[in-house]
C-alpha cells in the first residue's frame, strides 16, 4: 500500500533505509535492548551525577518494583510532574516497564490545569517535584489520585552541589515548604501523610516486591499522554503507542545521520514535552549517547553550560539560536564539539539560519543548524533537513515509513507541487488519538482512500517536485483580511529579516471594514532604536517584499514577547490584549476608513479582492 503514495524525496536519502524494522515491544524494552550493547556509556549526566547505562536500568527496575508495590497495575495511569531530573525519565521507564501509562505533566502548570490532566487521564498515581505540592494540595480531593511521590529537585544532585543548592534554596521557604519532602510531611500536613511519600521511602518500599515482572507491553498498546492544544483553552490529551515512540527514537537516528555511540546531548527541551521525551532522552538513550539534564534553562548563561559540558549535539528552539548569537559571553569560545544542532518546535526564518551557520563557523564549530517539523500527534518530529542537502525556507524531507501530502484542506485531494495546501502526515510514529475526545480525533485523524489513516496538521505548506517541505504558518493564525489569506509566519520571516530586529509576532486584530487586519510587534537588538526612523525601514522592507494587502496595519515595538512553557512565541496572549484592547477602541469615522483601504489597495487587487467576495457586479 505504501508503494502506492508518491514519494520523491527517498533520492535525497543518501546511506540512510527507506525502512525499518520496528519491535513489537515497550519502549522500555528498546533501551533495555540496546543498553546491552553498551552498559558502561554514561546514560546521564545530572549537575556531574552521572550514570552508566547498567546503573540506569538498576534504577528503573528499582522504580519499577516501587510501583508495583504501591499496587500499580497493567494500563493505570501515573502522571509524572518532572522537569529533567533523574527521577522523572526513571519513572517514565518504570512506568512502561510494568505496563502502566506515563501522563507527563508540565510542572509549571496551573492548578486547575493539573486537575484537567489528573482527571481526563484518570490517574491514581502521581509523582510530582516538590515545589508543585501547595498546588496539588488544593486540588487533590477533586481527583482519583491515591498516592503522591514527593521528589526534591536536589534528590540526585552530586552532595557538594546539593548542599549549595538547599543553602540558596532555603530562603524560599516562603513557597518551597517541601523542598525537604519528609520535611513537608510533618506538622500541620501529617494527617495527609498516608497519600503522599518522598522518593526514597518509595524506593526502599519497593524492595519488598521480590516477584518477577512480567514486561509484555506491545507496540500497539498506549504508553504515554502529552498534553497539546496551545497556549489557551483547554489542551488535549495525546495518546501516543509503545511503537509511536520506538519508531520515533529509531526514525530520528537515521535520518539525523551524525548522531553517535557516546556522544552528550543537551537535554534542555523538557521531558513533559515530546520534543523532549522523544528527541533529547528516547531516542539518544537508543543510540548510546548520554542525556545531560538540565532541569531549568537561562539563555544569559547558557555558555557556562557549552563550556561545562562540551556537548556534541544541541536541540532547541529558535529563540534559543537567537540568544546564543547575542550572548558575548561566547565570544573568543570554539567548539569543534559540537557537530549537530537540531532546531524544531518553532519555525526557524531563512535569516537566522544563516546567521547561526556564520556563528558557528566563526566558532569552529564543523555543522550548520538543521530544521525539524512535527507535532506531538506525531512524536514531535517527521520530516527534517537532510544532512548534505539544505533548500533555503524548507523544513525538508520526511522520515523513513513517513509519508507526507499537501492537500486542499479539510479534503483528501492533493494539490500539485509547488501549490499550497494542508499538511497531512501517515506513518508509524501518528498517534493513537486524543484521550476521552473522539470528536477531535476524527477531525485530525481521516482514513483517506489508499486505506491508511492519516494526521490532518492544520498546518498550511508546500512541496516542492523533490519532496523537499515548506511550512508557511499554521492554519488557526491565518489572518482572512477582506477575503484575503494572510499568514502571519510571511510576515515575520520579512520583519525578522531587518538588521535591527531581534523577533516579530503577528497577529490579527479587528478591523471595522476589513474585519481582520495584520498587527506587526517587534522586538529590536537594541531598544535605544526604538524611533520611528527605524519604524520607517522595517515598513519599507516589509512593502518591498510582500503584497500590499499582507502589509501589517498596525506596528508595536516590545521588549520582549510572551512565551508559552516550552519557549514558543505565545502569541495567543498577544490576541487577547488586542481583543481586550479593542473592546475601548476608538475607530476613526466610515468614510476616512474607506478612504484608507483605497488608498492601501492598487486596482488589480481590488477586483481580485472583489471577486473572491463575488461582488463582481
Amino acid at each position: 500500500m505504501a508503494k502506492s503514495i508518491k514519494a520523491p524525496w527517498r533520492k535525497y536519502y543518501g546511506e540512510e533505509k527507506e525502512h525499518l524494522e520496528y519491535p513489537n515491544f515497550s519502549a522500555y524494552k528498546l533501551i533495555e535492548y540496546t543498553a546491552s550493547k553498551h552498559l558502561n556509556n554514561i546514560s546521564y549526566n545530572y549537575y556531574g551525577n552521572q550514570k552508566t547505562y547498567h546503573d540506569f536500568l538498576k534504577q528503573i527496575d528499582e522504580a519499577a518494583r516501587a510501583m508495583k508495590a504501591l499496587g500499580v497495575k497493567h494500563k493505570d495511569v501515573v502522571s509524572i510532574c518532572m522537569p529533567n531530573t533523574p527521577e522523572g525519565i526513571i519513572a517514565f521507564y518504570a512506568a512502561n516497564k510494568i505496563g502502566a501509562i506515563a501522563s507527563m505533566i508540565h510542572p509549571l502548570s496551573a492548578e486547575n490545569e493539573i486537575k484537567h490532566y489528573l482527571t481526563i487521564s484518570k490517574t491514581e498515581w502521581l509523582i510530582a517535584i516538590d515545589f508543585t505540592i501547595e498546588k496539588i494540595e488544593k486540588i487533590l480531593k477533586e481527583t482519583k489520585v491515591k498516592k503522591v511521590i514527593v521528589v526534591g529537585v536536589s534528590e540526585s544532585m552530586p552532595p557538594l552541589i546539593k548542599s549549595l543548592y538547599t543553602a540558596t534554596n532555603m530562603s524560599k521557604t516562603i513557597k518551597l515548604k517541601a523542598l525537604n519532602p519528609m520535611n513537608y510531611l510533618m506538622g500541620e500536613e501529617k494527617e495527609k501523610k498516608n497519600k503522599k511519600i518522598n522518593w526514597k521511602d518509595f524506593i526502599r518500599q519497593g524492595k519488598e516486591y521480590t516477584k518477577e515482572i512480567d514486561d509484555d507491553f506491545k507496540g500497539k498498546e498506549i504508553a504515554a499522554i502529552l498534553y497539546s492544544g496551545g497556549t489557551t483553552g483547554t489542551p488535549k490529551g495525546v495518546k501516543l503507542t509503545n511503537l509511536n515512540l520506538n519508531a520515533a527514537a529509531m526514525q530520528n537516528f537515521e535520518h539525523v545521520g551524525c548522531l553517535r555511540d557516546k556522544d552528550k546531548v543537551l537535554a534542555i527541551m523538557p521531558i513533559f514535552h515530546g520534543f523532549g521525551l522523544v528527541v533529547c532522552i528516547h531516542c539518544v538513550q537508543y543510540f548510546g549517547g548520554t542525556s545531560i539534564l538540565l532541569p531549568q534553562f537561562n539563555a544569559k548563561s547558557f555558555d557556562k553550560i557549552v563550556r561545562k559540558y562540551e556537548p556534541n549535539v544541541i536541540v532547541g528552539v529558535p529563540t534559543l539560536f537567537d540568544a546564543m548569537t547575542k550572548n558575548k559571553s561566547f565570544d573568543h569560545m570554539t567548539m569543534p564539539y559540537l557537530t549537530c544542532v537540531i532546531s524544531g518546535g518553532d519555525s526557524l526564518s531563512v535569516e537566522l539560519k544563516k546567521k547561526f551557520d556564520e556563528w558557528l563557523e566563526n566558532h569552529k564549530a564543523p555543522t550548520t543548524i538543521r530544521e525539524g517539523y512535527g507535532l506531538t500527534e506525531c512524536c514531535a518530529a517527521s520530516c527534517f533537513t537532510p544532512l548534505n542537502c539544505y533548500r533555503p525556507g524548507s523544513i525538508g524531507i520526511p522520515y523513513p515509513d513517513t509519508y507526507y501530502k499537501i492537500v486542499e484542506e479539510g479534503t483528501e485531494k492533493e494539490v500539485p507541487y509547488g501549490q499550497e495546501g494542508e499538511i497531512v502526515i501517515t506513518g508509524p510514529t501518528v498517534m493513537d488519538g486524543y484521550i476521552r475526545n473522539r470528536k477531535e480525533t476524527r477531525q485530525t485523524l481521516k482514513k483517506h482512500k489508499d486505506g491508511r489513516v492519516w494526521l490532518h496538521t492544520g498546518d498550511e505548506g508546500i512541496m516542492d517536485k523533490d519532496g523537499f517541505v515548506y511550512f508557511k504558518g499554521r492554519s488557526k493564525r491565518m489572518i482572512i483580511s477582506s477575503g484575503y489569506n494572510i499568514y502571519p509566519n510571511n510576515i515575520e520571516n520579512v520583519i525578522d529579516s531587518h538588521p535591527d530586529v531581534s523577533m516579530s509576532c503577528v497577529i490579527g486584530i479587528p478591523h471595522p471594514y476589513k474585519v481582520m487586519a495584520a498587527k506587526a510587534f517587534i522586538v529590536l537588538k537594541d531598544p535605544k532604536k526604538e524611533t520611528e526612523e527605524t519604524l520607517f525601514s522595517i515598513k519599507k522592507l516589509v512593502e518591498q517584499n510582500l503584497a500590499r494587502f499582507s502589509w501589517p496595519y498596525e506596528y508595536e515595538y516590545r521588549k520582549e514577547l510572551p512565551k508559552t512553557l516550552v519557549g514558543k512565541v505565545a502569541y495567543n496572549v498577544l490576541i487577547h490584549e488586542e481583543e481586550m484592547k479593542n473592546k475601548t477602541r476608538k475607530w476613526d469615522n466610515t468614510e476616512e476608513i474607506l478612504e484608507q483601504v483605497e488608498n492601501e489597495t492598487s486596482n488589480d487587487e481590488l477586483i481580485d479582492q472583489m471577486k473572491k467576495n463575488g461582488e463582481e457586479e
